[in-house]
């Protein structure tokens, strides 16, 4: 269960499934008599004591009901998720049912940084950057069609991560305009998309994020 600084105060608390309910429990053991509201995005609970537990739905809409016991149903709840990761190192495309992978390609790419130097130079090296990221941008691009394309009527959702301007620039192309409507809010921050880290994403995107505030 990771932590970490949140704006506007308190931290962040990712928390899978598995534990949510628990988690829940416990927040109320530790700070009496909750009050609960729910919207279609979140579930707010406060304790007795003032303290906070904004609890941002995974995947959502909400459904309506009971907000906590909904809560832990839905992010509970079976689903198949595309996953599409770029960075100017490589880029990855899985599709898991679950938090089984049950299908990727996986592929590494250099894009060599800024050169510092000037003239000519510069302006070669510089065109030679753009090609580079153009054709991953264009290699990314065909991979997520032949891996998640295929797959998208059966799709819950689609997860983008890595690098926010190179997804752009692949989400570009107008043949993925349907996985881009299936994009979540949540963007995963990942490093270069090897095989390892593709499999690692249910981790992240399974889990819910919940901001606590502890009383003053």
């Amino acid at each position: 269960m990771s932590k970490q600084p949140a704006a506007g105060g308190g931290r962040w608390v990712e928390v899978p499934p598995e534990r949510l309910e628990r988690w829940l429990a416990g927040f109320a053991e530790r700070h009496g008599r909750v009050r609960i509201s729910g919207t279609p995005d979140t579930v707010t609970v406060v304790g007795a004591d003032e303290a906070l537990a904004e609890c941002h739905v995974p995947f959502p809409p909400l459904a309506e009901g009971d907000p906590l016991p909904a809560l832990v149903a839905h992010a509970n709840a079976p689903r198949r998720v595309g996953v599409l990761l770029v960075r100017l190192g490589g880029f990855a495309a899985g599709v898991f049912a679950g938090t089984e992978l049950v299908a990727s390609k996986v592929d590494t790419r250099q894009v060599h940084g800024r050169n510092k130097a000037g003239g000519w130079s510069q302006q070669r090296f510089a065109r030679r950057r753009e090609g580079q990221a153009r054709q991953l941008t264009e290699a990314a691009a065909a991979v997520a069609a032949r891996v998640l394309l295929p797959e998208v009527g059966s799709l819950d959702a689609v997860v983008l991560g890595g690098d926010r301007a190179a997804v752009d620039a692949v989400l570009a192309d107008r043949a993925l305009a349907p996985l881009a409507a299936l994009a979540v809010e949540r963007f995963l921050t990942v490093p270069d998309p090897r095989r390892a880290v593709l499999e690692e994403t249910p981790a992240a995107f399974r889990a819910t994020r919940i901001r606590v505030v502890d009383p003053t």
